[in-house]
């Protein structure tokens, strides 16, 4: 994997931890990287310096925006008014966040966490709607004939998780719903191409992890869930999220990303089985195995809520108090429910 480079500082004050092998990093099969790196946000090449490039944020999460990419539908829109779409492939949320701060991403779907550490490293983003509550999405996972049976058996157990990510959340508030301390575990940080490899081989006793890696570990291996959000009342939503920047320059855009996004929630929720088939064509998994996904990951598009913003606040509190966080934050201070209100609106309107 390649290093995301130039914005090296930003991810060393993420959570206020040392930068590791992984976070940050985008697969070398992500040739888009390259070319939002090289002509930068809202720029392209000289034969058409005025077209807008509008950077998209993916990782292998199964989240309708996978389904808006394979169809097109985000080029569609965007070429109507002149704009060009650029995919960056990730493996998880917290490297979007130095795309952010780097000019090179302009919008992306992402889980509590990252948010959070952005917000923290002070990356100048909004999140503009809520993209899933995030139930059963993140889990801990331990191996079929694992000797763990109840959160508390975790104590000096290795527990594999990416830094900063949604899962990384739901392990924290696991602990404290178990009574446990951060120090009473070995939390080894992994990416979760690193991580699976090192669950199946039993390197590591447990794995916090989110969709699609939970479903084929449940239904090809056998292994078994810990606790999920649902079990401690503890709920991990996710995200859209656009650069601050790029929301000031370009607000129709956000909107009509808002609008293809609504597109594709609508889609995947009203037609299960071609949505199933999409995706276990996609990543080469049975449909089984996608139709427990989708179970577990039910999108939304909605206005940010102040329940949910209370949710972000309890977590990023916890965090703080337990030094998985650098500084305490506002998290109804990213919020802007704007751009979400006007594309329901509008896309309201034009239905009738």
């Amino acid at each position: 994997m390649k290093k995301i480079k130039g914005v090296m500082v930003t991810t060393a004050l993420i959570l206020g931890l040392e930068i590791i092998a992984g976070c940050g990093s985008v697969p070398s099969s992500a040739p888009a990287s390259k070319e939002a790196s090289a002509q930068g946000a809202g720029k392209t090449n000289d034969a058409n310096k005025n077209q807008v490039v509008v950077n998209i944020g993916i990782q292998q999460s199964i989240w309708p925006i996978l389904a808006a990419k394979e169809k097109g539908w985000f080029e569609e829109e965007f070429s109507k008014v002149g704009a060009k779409v650029n995919w960056v492939e990730f493996q998880s949320g917290p490297a979007y966040f130095e795309s952010l701060a780097s000019d090179r991403l302009d919008f992306g779907r992402v889980g509590n966490i990252p948010v959070l550490a952005g917000q923290a490293a002070d990356v100048k983003f909004k999140e503009i709607s809520t993209a899933s509550l995030g139930e059963k999405g993140d889990v801990i996972l331990v191996p079929k004939d694992s000797p763990i049976k109840s959160l508390q058996d975790l104590k000096g157990k290795q527990i594999a998780v990416a830094k900063a990510s949604s899962s990384y959340g739901l392990l924290y508030k696991a602990l404290e719903f178990a009574g446990l301390k951060p120090d009473d575990v070995k939390i080894i940080q992994l990416q979760p191409d690193e991580a699976q490899p090192a669950f199946e081989t039993g390197k590591v006793d447990a794995w916090a992890i989110w969709e699609p890696f939970q479903s084929v570990q449940v239904l090809k291996n056998g292994a078994r869930v810990l606790t999920d959000g649902s079990s401690i009342k503890s709920y991990t939503p996710g995200f859209q999220i656009v650069r601050s920047k790029f929301a000031e320059e370009h607000p129709d855009l956000v909107v009509l990303y808002l609008k293809v996004t609504e597109k594709a929630t609508k889609w995947q929720n009203e037609h299960t089985d071609e949505a199933i088939d999409l995706y276990s064509n996609l990543k080469k998994q049975d449909k089984e195995t996608m139709r427990r996904v989708l179970a577990n990951s039910t999108p939304a598009n909605v206005p940010i809520t102040p329940e949910v913003i209370q949710t972000q606040q309890n977590t990023a509190d916890l965090l703080n108090s337990v030094g998985g966080l650098k500084g305490k934050i506002d998290a109804s201070k990213v919020v802007d429910n704007s751009f979400i209100e006007k594309a329901l609106q509008e896309l309201k309107a034009e239905n009738k």
